[in-house]
């Protein structure tokens, strides 16, 4: 989660076995003798444990797929969000005559309950809700299996009143507006007590859900989800037992309050603090190791649940594995414990820590070497990368030499540890930035910075040229060529662009859904017409592009050589496994460009298998703008 995105819009489990304290102790213990080394090539202490340390072998095959279920499908509309749905989130309103959105509508024109209410596109875009649901993602498994995905990343899904469900309710629930039976499931709640994992219950939306993973897996697809353990949202169950109770909840110390109310004055003085200070998001009260005892207790218990479901020692029925918001923000002494819990549950598990920005105003991002060395994270999301190739292929005036990018690029390998960077999500975008086609059309502004439409106004909304299209391909052949595991927002590989959140959240695009042209600019400028539908050809590129990288084991495992990073806009890098060599050239410059003996040795261009040209050429030319993966022949 964005820390801009949020501004913008307004000691150990006591329940970990005993048999586990050792090895605890000697995870931490390796970690203070010095096993953070910056090294690629180093490896976790041998006091951490084998089926700790590893990662997972799927990992680096993984092709993602990151799902922001409200705006994917709406496949059930008889459980679709009502006004009341809307209690306990910003901006706090239930507007007269408000109803869901229409999925097909223009993005910027506001319904009538809208204008209605009298506030402009970006606070209304807080009280949208679209209907989308877990019906929804159910009825497209074969649509994100034909396109080739084998992971996909569902941001939060928990009981949450927000359309982002960054702010939730409670863990131990799917949101009763992603499942068939929203009453019903309101009922099950009302039996429960949250705290006691003993009396909770099986929801339909819970069951719906279970049903999605083993529909997954049935296609061999593995589902990973947000986990949001740094705050949670103002009617998450125990914050309301401290409103309710004062000083003498027994959940008083989850939480850092401020201020109780006083009783005997008409004032509600009920204060505490928020995640970077945004009340929405009441953050968990932490010590060196990560948020106090009662708080663990119970997320172990919420992991527990969703890992191994029926509690059989079979994961299979679970979740493969975590995306951790805000990671950087929460100890790493729980993180390693929070690792233990996962891999005692399933040693094949994935987990991913969002580690983002050092300081943002000046685009500096965090070196999340620290969080690779075995014991905390298999991966991070790699905006590091994409923050390279922005510098390298998108920027004009602020734009970096092929051999600067390199630089760049390299400075990630040398501070992660090999193993660490094949697992890697190697994103371009996602719920928090501008999507990569608007990236592309909006030069000189680095990843997730002056993109917002609400506080930008020269920022280009629309569809992107035929020549930044070109350059968004050569971006997606690097993505898909480069060491780490490729990550597809949904509705990139349809082409929906969409400036940073909340334009980035668009309903997706259907072939079955007919939807009006974008003709309204939100600041009233001219704007348009832009036609919505599917873009058939990248999406048939994504598709070749997943293809390759599925079918040739060097882009999975191989080791990787830069081959040349130099001239105007040219690069070109190599990876091998075995005896498997591929080879990625691209040309970003304004000129053709013939290459040579520096680009293919000495075998020779004909040695050379063309499996792909981003703009469907084979001249032993590449054209401006142009991208290729080439295999060399056997010998």
């Amino acid at each position: 989660m964005s820390v801009n995105r949020m501004i913008a819009v307004p000691h150990y489990d006591v329940s970990i076995p005993a048999s586990r304290w050792l090895l605890v102790f000697l995870i931490i213990f390796s970690v203070l003798s010095g096993c953070s080394s910056s090294n690629p090539e180093s490896t976790p202490s041998p006091q951490i444990p084998a089926y700790i340390s590893h990662s997972p072998e799927w990992a680096k095959s993984a092709i993602w797929y990151q799902i922001f279920p409200e705006r994917f499908r709406n496949g059930d509309p008889a459980n679709d969000p009502t006004p009341a749905t809307l209690e306990g989130t910003w901006p706090y309103a239930k507007p007269e005559g408000w109803q869901i959105s229409p999925w097909s509508s223009d993005w910027y024109e506001m319904q009538p309950w809208e204008k209605a209410t009298g506030e402009d596109f970006w606070y209304n875009s807080q009280l949208r809700r679209y209907g989308g649901d877990l019906q929804g993602v159910m009825d497209k498994l074969d649509y994100i299996s034909e396109l080739g995905i084998n992971a996909i990343y569902l941001n939060p899904i928990f009981e949450s009143p927000s359309l982002h469900k960054y702010g939730c309710s409670m863990w131990h629930h799917v949101d009763n507006n992603f499942g068939p039976d929203p009453a019903g499931d309101e009922a099950l709640w009302e039996m429960e007590n949250p705290a006691d994992p003993e009396t909770w219950k099986w929801t339909s939306a819970d069951s719906l859900f279970l049903n999605l993973i083993e529909q997954a897996h049935a296609r061999d697809i593995r589902v990973i989800i947000d986990g949001v353990f740094n705050h949670t949202g103002i009617p998450f169950w125990a914050f309301d037992k401290i409103r309710e109770k004062g000083p003498a909840s027994e959940y008083a110390d989850w939480f850092t309050i401020l201020s109780y109310d006083d009783p005997v004055t008409p004032e509600d003085e009920f204060d505490w603090q928020g995640w970077y200070g945004v009340k929405d998001l009441p953050e968990l009260a932490e010590d060196e190791h990560g948020p106090v005892a009662g708080a663990q207790k119970h997320i172990h218990a919420v992991v527990k649940r969703w890992m191994d479901p029926n509690g059989d020692g079979d994961p299979s029925d679970g979740i493969d594995g975590w995306r951790l918001d805000v990671a950087e923000m929460v100890a790493m002494d729980f993180w390693r414990t929070f690792r233990v819990w996962c891999r005692d549950i399933n040693p094949e598990s994935y987990i991913v820590g969002e580690v983002w920005w050092e300081n943002f105003q000046e685009n500096k991002m965090v070196n999340a070497s620290p969080w690779l060395q075995g014991d905390i994270f298999d991966a991070v999301m790699n905006y590091r990368t994409g923050d390279a190739l922005f510098r390298g292929m998108i920027d004009e005036k602020w734009q970096v030499s092929p051999a600067k990018m390199d630089e760049l690029l390299a400075q990630v390998r040398n501070e992660y540890p090999l193993d660490k960077q094949y697992t890697l999500m190697s994103n371009l975008d996602s719920h928090d930035t501008e999507r990569i086609a608007s990236a592309v059309s909006n030069p000189d502004r680095a990843i997730d910075h002056n993109a917002n439409s609400r506080d930008h106004q020269d920022f280009f909304l629309g569809k992107p040229s035929p020549e930044q299209q070109a350059l968004q391909r050569v971006m997606l052949t690097f993505q898909f060529a480069y060491i780490g595991a490729p990550f597809v927002y949904y509705g990139d590989e349809v082409g929906m662009w969409g400036a940073d959140d909340p334009d980035c959240r668009k309903p997706m695009i259907w072939d079955d859904l007919a939807y009006d042209d974008e003709i309204t600019h939100p600041h009233g400028l001219p704007y348009g017409p832009y036609k919505i539908s599917k873009d058939e050809k990248l999406f048939e590129f994504y598709r070749s592009l997943i293809q390759i990288r599925k079918s040739e084991p060097s882009l999975n495992h191989g080791d990787y050589t830069t081959v040349l990073a130099k001239g105007d806009g040219h690069f070109a890098f190599q990876r091998s496994f075995e005896s498997e060599k591929i080879l990625a050239v691209f040309n970003y410059g304004a000129s053709d460009w013939t290459p040579g003996g520096e680009i293919f040795g000495k075998v020779g261009m004909n040695q050379w298998e063309l499996l792909i040209d981003s703009n469907s050429s084979n001249s032993s030319e590449i054209s401006s703008n142009s991208a290729r993966i080439y295999k060399l022949r056997a010998q």
